[in-house]
């Protein structure tokens, strides 16, 4: 007999900013040593996946579940998150850096999704 598989429930965010396309290798490499650390698990992320497109920047993150926003402010504080943001900056630019507050002004909304 076997056990029905539990559904694991994720949740994304997705991330729209700025990057010249020549700079993707210098914050893959960021992300690659990032990811190598326990910070994607404090966070609960689950996948990460990074696009850009004609001096667009695209940062998709699933979570384990829908407490990835609460679990992200709770790391903003940790050395290595404020490190990570630091390093980034000379590659990755607001989108809108008039109306940019925080990286939740960034996050594209979701307004349409479909599982099989």
């Amino acid at each position: 007999m076997t056990t029905p598989e539990k559904e694991t429930t994720l949740f994304s965010t997705l991330i729209v900013a700025r990057m010249d396309p020549g700079s993707a290798s210098d914050v893959a490499g960021l992300f690659r040593e990032f990811d190598t650390t326990e910070m994607p698990h404090r966070m609960g992320t689950r996948r990460r996946e990074l696009f850009h497109y004609r001096g667009l920047y695209f940062h998709l993150q699933n979570f384990d579940s829908d407490d990835g926003d609460r679990r992200i402010e709770s790391a903003k504080m940790d050395p290595r998150f404020i490190q990570i943001s630091q390093d980034l900056q000379p590659f990755i630019g607001a989108y809108d850096p008039a109306t940019w507050r925080s990286p939740a002004d960034a996050m594209a909304e979701r307004f349409y999704d479909w599982n099989a």
